[in-house]
């Protein structure tokens, strides 16, 4: 499931398209928001079911929102600076997302932290991806 919504997303050119780039972005967004409170949801069980639901919805949106912010933020900042395949694109898109959950956390420390973080790791997948990284090395048989 992972592998699908990556593809999806590596495969539309930086710079191009942003409704199905931020679209793609977004699942992913909320794919892991759906993962983090499933976590959430089993190792913290809620008092009710409609606190259950609440935290749900919390995770799965924010997450979604930062996938939503990150996507639109670095194709319009690839098609605006002209350079699509450039790693400061997605610096720019990983502190925006960051900022994003500053916002939501209602914290400017957390909403600095994560957008150095955030950004510093987007521009790395980035890099790798441009020069052949290899994070999982496929076994051989």
């Amino acid at each position: 499931m992972a592998r699908l919504l990556f593809q999806r997303y590596w495969d539309i050119p930086d710079g191009t398209e942003c409704h199905r780039k931020t679209y793609a972005s977004t699942s992913i967004g909320g794919a892991t928001g759906l993962v983090a409170s499933a976590y959430s949801l089993t190792l913290s069980p809620p008092g009710s079911f409609f606190e259950g639901v609440a935290r749900a919805g919390r995770y799965t949106f924010t997450a979604a929102a930062i996938g939503a912010i990150f996507g639109v933020t670095s194709c319009v900042s690839a098609q605006v600076r002209e350079k699509p395949d450039d790693p400061l694109n997605y610096f720019i898109g990983g502190c925006a997302g960051g900022l994003t959950l500053g916002a939501r956390m209602h914290s400017y420390g957390m909403g600095a932290a994560s957008c150095v973080c955030m950004g510093t790791a987007a521009a790395l997948v980035k890099m790798g991806q441009l020069e052949g990284w290899k994070v999982f090395v496929e076994p051989k048989v």
